[in-house]
């Protein structure tokens, strides 16, 4: 409760930034509740959904990069992935190809995505279109249904 009681009192957007950039880390949270709060509470829907994207699309720009410049040790031994789990992952990756980075936003498989982007040298201009259309779409659909719900 003190988490929520903090993040009520600090200024929305920055909040909303550094939760959506979290979020799209290797660390299991969500951004999506405090978008929503904060069209509740009268933000602007496109200021929330820019600040939402970006901070979510640069922590899968950190994600990525660790993918791409990070040591074995650190993948294999911080992240705990296995050469088999690496080498079964670049079957299925070669199957769906890149465009699978346009679902990056989905939970548990996303976060890997952009990993795995990294470790497999997809280019950094590919990665970034996909990936941020698939992270503004989420918040832009997700901020949709809270106007309706709300009747705006």
């Amino acid at each position: 409760m003190e988490l929520l009681s903090a993040i009520n009192d600090a200024p929305g957007l920055p909040s909303l930034f550094l939760l959506s950039f979290l979020a799209a880390t290797i660390l299991p949270i969500g951004s999506e509740w405090l978008l929503v709060l904060l069209i509740f509470k009268g933000f602007s829907p496109t200021n929330v959904v820019i600040t939402a994207s970006v901070g979510n699309f640069l922590g899968a720009c950190s994600t990525y990069l660790i993918g791409r410049w990070g040591s074995d040790f650190f993948i294999q031994t911080v992240l705990r992935i296995s050469d088999k789990q690496i080498t079964r992952a670049k079957t299925m990756y070669e199957k769906y190809g890149v465009w699978s980075l346009l679902v990056s936003w989905l939970p548990v498989v996303g976060d890997p995505l952009c990993l795995l982007a990294g470790l497999f040298g997809v280019g950094f201009g590919r990665f970034f279109i996909l990936v941020f259309i698939g992270k503004f779409s989420r918040y832009a659909t997700l901020a949709f249904l809270a106007l309706k719900g709300i009747g705006v």
